[in-house]
């Protein structure tokens, strides 16, 4: 193994871990913004929005990464776990870009339904992260589906 292909797999590996950590720290915190009083709250809201963004953006390395990887492994584009990795990344992006800021911005104006929106968010977040691990199970595991 070259060493350009150690450390584009370590990059990988690295943003993969970016990509799905920072979410399972927001777990607990969905619990404590039921109780939270205003100013709590709006800082655990930025504090979640922060962690979407640096998923967002270990996203991007991860994208960038596995291209890497995948040109410089022989592996075609149409290899069953590629494909099915590319077709949950593509469910998964398209979820991430609906399923948080909106909700945030709800839960700031219209604070008599917290809990409801709340409740959201978490069904969300838990959504995305068995996104992720599916994402994960294909990259790892490398499933021959046909």
């Amino acid at each position: 193994m070259s060493v350009y292909y150690s450390l584009v797999l370590y990059v990988h590996v690295f943003s993969a871990a970016l990509s799905i950590g920072p979410f399972f720290v927001l777990v607990p915190l969905i619990g404590r913004m039921k109780s939270a009083d205003d100013a709590i709250l709006d800082v655990q809201l930025s504090v979640f929005q922060s962690a979407v963004r640096v998923v967002k953006h270990a996203g991007h390395l991860l994208v960038l990464s596995g291209v890497l990887l995948l040109v410089s492994s022989g592996y075609r584009w149409t290899t069953s776990w590629v494909a099915m990795t590319i077709l949950v990344m593509l469910a998964s992006i398209v979820f991430l870009a609906r399923a948080f800021k909106p909700v945030i911005t709800e839960i700031r104006k219209n604070r008599d339904e917290r809990d409801r929106l709340l409740g959201i968010l978490n069904r969300n977040l838990w959504t995305y992260i068995i996104l992720l691990m599916f994402m994960l199970y294909f990259m790892v595991v490398k499933p021959a589906l046909w």
